[in-house]
């Protein structure tokens, strides 16, 4: 398979290894009662921080395991006047690249950064993509080709379901140097193509005004399709009579979709319209209680479905009652509902790593009951992105003008110590808490981590396997005789973790322990 080679590749290709796993800290909580110091223990996460270290600590708990992922990241356009800076010259990447590239990075186009800034990010998205899921990424012109070729080598060609084209704008700009631009690009990859499945969309009001009754079909309303075929088949040309006695017969080079018996069957069953008066053309009769599992989804997506660019500006000037101008193009709710429609199912987990103005927060409006987790590195993840999720949680306007809340809740993270030292060691200034967590996920993929205080150093039990991390920051410990009169869980293997081990391998082989030395055999993902 082809693929595409830039300036500064060779250093990026793997760097998602070397990224710091940094433990998430929790700020606060909201919910329709306000905010809370207490956890109260929220599937919806706001995180502030850089997303790829973000992304690197979701790793543990959620690889695997998210079934949307919607991303709308900098579009390499050179607009520099607002401040979600699409740029790729911002400060942040400029720093960035200067530690991964190198001094490389002085000589990188602005293409090379992009492709530099994002290629590490995708890998760690495909990583926690499900099985089942797809990514959603909204692109322009500027670096669509770039991206598709990029995510070819990511996901997999193969796992390419398409690339929608989204009419972003309803009016044609007449100062446009060559052509108007009215239209956006969503690329879609699949994590297993074999295993996606995307939903039929429900018809619009619109569509359904379509299905008429003028017979008074017992069947219901129905509409009227060509029965003609663009093409001679021999078997397919001949003479239909109408009720009137008019005959039919198609024009040199088409022919009728149906051989003559199965045409004589659909008149007899009177799934064929000839006209209010019996006397036109013959077409199909085609019933809306046939038709109301919806229909497929479009490659091309308009404004009038999905919605548009200034309409996203009044959503977002209107919930948070401020000026929108340093969000150029934010994208309609309508839109993200679309995706959400055609992908997610209830319990599903939806996660936006550019969150901007959380136009993801279509998740809580939702009639699927999803969790959502939003990722965004500026300083207004709070005072915006938050914020936002914040109004709709509780309500917001005045007068005629107010919208109901919602309800929900989430709880707000910032990036936090890392995990190890370059050394491999335990930082000790992370809560012990988290090294649990972090223990317990990378050996159950991700299953739910409940503390048990009834015994200290126990994490829990996982398929017929007892889980111990016996770790003190202050002294060495040492998994032997003692230590296990203190192993109170009966299973039938276990896995302990501990400093060193006196008891031998036929004592370990004869209890079914596994033991893994710390640091060493910490899993580093």
């Amino acid at each position: 398979m082809p693929t595409l080679d830039w300036i500064g590749k060779d250093k990026v290709i793997n760097h998602h290894k070397d990224v710091p796993y940094k433990v998430l800290e929790r700020k606060y909580s909201f919910d329709e009662s306000g905010m809370h110091k207490e956890d109260i223990h929220s599937n919806n996460m706001i995180i502030h921080g850089d997303n790829l270290e973000a992304l690197k600590s979701l790793l543990p708990q959620y690889e695997g395991k998210i079934k949307c992922i919607y991303i709308d990241p900098p579009y390499n356009t050179g607009n520099e006047g607002w401040i979600y800076n699409d740029n790729v010259n911002d400060p942040k990447i400029r720093k960035w690249l200067g530690e991964v590239v190198g001094k490389e990075g002085e000589d990188l186009s602005r293409h090379d950064k992009w492709l530099c800034m994002m290629y590490p990010r995708l890998v760690l998205l495909q990583k926690l993509l499900a099985d089942d899921g797809a990514i959603f990424i909204s692109i322009d012109d500027n670096e669509q080709a770039f991206l598709k070729c990029v995510c070819d080598e990511i996901f997999g060609a193969r796992n390419f379901v398409a690339q929608l084209v989204w009419q972003r704008t309803f009016a044609t700009k007449n100062d446009a140097k060559y052509f108007s631009s009215e239209h956006e690009y969503v690329l879609v990859y699949a994590a297993e193509i074999e295993k996606l499945k995307i939903k039929a969309l429900p018809k619009s009001e619109k569509q359904l005004e379509r299905y008429k009754n003028p017979d008074n079909d017992p069947r219901g309303p129905w509409i009227s399709t060509d029965l003609l075929r663009m093409e001679h088949r021999d078997n397919s040309v001949y003479e239909v009579p109408t009720p009137q006695g008019k005959l039919y017969k198609p024009q040199p080079g088409t022919s009728w979709r149906h051989p003559k018996e199965e045409m004589m069957a659909l008149i007899k069953n009177n799934e064929v319209w000839f006209g209010a008066n019996g006397n036109s053309k013959p077409r199909r009769k085609k019933f809306l209680a046939d038709v109301k599992s919806g229909i497929i989804p479009q490659t091309i997506w308009k404004h009038v479905d999905v919605g548009h660019t200034q309409e996203a500006k009044q959503q977002l000037k209107k919930i948070l009652d401020a000026s929108t101008d340093f969000f150029a193009t934010p994208k309609p709710v309508r839109l993200i509902n679309q995706i959400l429609r055609i992908i997610c199912d209830d319990g599903d987990i939806v996660l936006d790593s550019f969150a901007g103005s959380a136009t993801t927060h279509a998740v809580m409006q939702s009639d699927l009951k999803l969790s959502y987790i939003m990722i965004e590195v500026e300083d207004y993840a709070d005072t915006i992105t938050a914020e936002r999720v914040k109004r709709v949680i509780d309500g917001y306007g005045e007068g005629k003008n107010a919208v109901d809340g919602i309800g929900g809740n989430f709880s707000y993270y910032e990036l936090g110590n890392p995990l190890f030292m370059q050394d491999g060691t335990i930082n000790d200034e992370v809560d012990i808490t988290e090294v649990r967590k972090y223990v317990w996920y990378t050996e159950t993929n991700g299953i739910e981590y409940k503390e048990d205080i009834q015994e200290k150093y126990f994490l829990g039990s996982y398929n017929d396997t007892a889980y111990y991390f016996y770790y003190e920051k202050d002294r060495v410990t040492i998994l032997d005789y003692e230590f296990l009169t203190s192993v109170h869980k009966k299973e039938q293997a276990y896995v302990i973790y501990a400093d060193s081990c006196a008891l031998s391998d036929s004592d370990l082989q004869k209890w079914n322990i596994t033991f893994k030395k710390i640091p060493r055999d910490i899993e580093h993902i």
